[in-house]
């Protein structure tokens, strides 16, 4: 399922336009943050042998896809897994498939919150508000 799909279903399920795409990034935003931001979530991903796809997230160049059994694999041995399923619980949704749509956000997230290409210093906590203008960026490309 692509990104545009995702945002597709859940837009066309129970929480519409923008808030259903606030809600994915926000969910990504609370999974950056759960894992100690950036440099945190790189860590985690790389122990995991995901650290080319966070790279590639991190990085100019497209970015690579993890798909939400991945994401789903590395949560719950990182412990990270509960950000998800409480959201999906929040949301009224099944976590697996709130997985799977986090999982197509998740690299645009860390895209757009590093734009030079850069991971910012560890040691910060991660800022929610990095992520401003992510929502909309994606709904407009869901209708172009």
């Amino acid at each position: 399922m692509s990104l545009l799909d995702s945002l597709g279903s859940l837009l066309g399920g129970n929480q519409g336009g923008a808030n259903g795409a606030s809600s994915l990034v926000n969910v990504a935003g609370q999974l950056i943050q759960q894992a100690g931001g950036i440099q945190g979530l790189a860590s985690t991903l790389q122990q995991h042998g995901m650290g080319d796809a966070m790279q590639s997230w991190i990085g100019n160049g497209a970015n690579q896809a993890i798909s939400g059994d991945q994401l789903n694999q590395v949560l719950q041995k990182s412990g990270l897994d509960s950000v998800v399923n409480d959201a999906a619980g929040k949301l009224g949704m099944d976590p697996g498939q709130l997985m799977g749509q986090v999982a197509q956000v998740l690299p645009h997230a860390v895209d757009h919150a590093t734009p030079d290409g850069q991971a910012p210093a560890s040691g910060g906590g991660f800022d929610l508000s990095t992520l401003g203008g992510l929502a909309e960026k994606l709904l407009a490309a869901k209708t172009a």
